[in-house]
């Protein structure tokens, strides 16, 4: 991440440039597309403020925090952008997925997505038994289900019978190479 720092009634110090450099680098973990970022170091009276902007993939993120430590004011500010940059990065997958109509994510809209940890599996276990392409067609217009796992008789495979968009059925048979 480029960082441009700026001090406003405070000498110049490569503690502080440093120290933002490397606390803002944790960033670039969340962008896809290098960014940029400024800093605004100022003292008015007791009060230490630092003032953060980061631009840059399809991002506008602004933060300030004052408080009576420069390097405390530092650490909340970040905090404060981190939350905001997860909050945006989630609200964009989610209009991405929605839009591709492959997910719902209605549901997860009230959380903050947390990037860090992998995708969640979900496990269900399916009992199937050896039938025909015909018994399987049978037992899809009984349950009311989207798909149907079975051992094909003649075959011996697992197969997976479908019901399509149209009313049809598919039928996916593996093939080994």
């Amino acid at each position: 991440m480029q960082t441009s720092v700026t001090f406003k009634n405070l000498k110049p110090s490569d503690d502080l440039k440093n120290y933002i450099g490397s606390k803002l680098d944790r960033f670039d973990r969340y962008l896809d597309n290098p960014a940029e970022s400024n800093v605004v170091f100022s003292i008015e009276k007791f009060r230490h403020i630092v003032e953060v902007t980061i631009i840059g993939d399809r991002l506008n993120i602004n933060g300030r925090e004052e408080q009576e430590d420069m390097y405390s004011a530092i650490d909340i500010v970040l905090d404060k952008l981190e939350k905001q940059i997860k909050k945006s990065k989630g609200k964009q997958k989610n209009r991405r997925a929605q839009n591709r109509g492959k997910m719902d994510m209605s549901v997860l809209e009230s959380e903050i997505p947390d990037f860090d940890n992998e995708p969640q599996v979900e496990i269900m276990n399916i009992e199937y038994k050896p039938m025909s392409e015909e018994e399987a067609i049978e037992q899809m217009s009984i349950i009311d289900n989207a798909f149907l796992v079975f051992t094909n008789a003649k075959s011996n495979r697992v197969n997976v019978l479908y019901r399509k968009n149209d009313g049809n059925y598919g039928l996916i048979q593996p093939v080994i190479n």
